[in-house]
C-alpha cells in the first residue's frame, strides 16, 4: 500500500515508495511489553474474590482443586526436575 502524489507528465500520478515497517509486524510483536504489569487493585479484588469462595469450599473439594493443580504442574516439568523434586521430598521426610 503505497502512498500516491500528482506529477509526472500530464498530471498522472505516480506511486511513492514508502516504507512502513510496522505494518508488516503482528499486532502480538508491537503490542509486547506495552502493558506488562498487572493492576494491583485488580489483583487484590481478585484475591478477596479468592478467599471468599475459599471460605465456602469443604476439605473435599480444597483437596479435588489442589490435586488439579498438582497434575497440570507435574505435566509441565522435565524429567530432571521432577527426579530434583523426589529427592527434596525424600530428603524432607527423613528429616522428620
Amino acid at each position: 500500500m503505497g502512498v500516491t502524489a500528482t506529477g509526472g507528465v500530464a498530471g498522472e500520478k505516480k506511486a511513492l515508495d514508502c516504507n512502513f515497517p510496522f505494518t508488516r509486524l503482528p499486532l502480538s510483536k508491537i503490542m509486547f511489553g506495552m502493558s506488562h504489569k498487572k493492576n494491583p487493585h485488580a489483583q487484590a479484588l481478585g484475591s478477596l474474590g479468592g478467599r471468599a469462595r475459599a471460605e465456602r469450599l469443604s476439605n473435599a473439594e480444597i483437596t479435588k482443586i489442589s490435586r488439579k493443580g498438582g497434575k497440570a504442574r507435574a505435566a509441565k516439568l522435565t524429567a530432571s526436575e521432577r527426579s530434583r523434586i523426589a529427592k527434596l521430598a525424600v530428603a524432607a521426610r527423613e528429616r522428620k
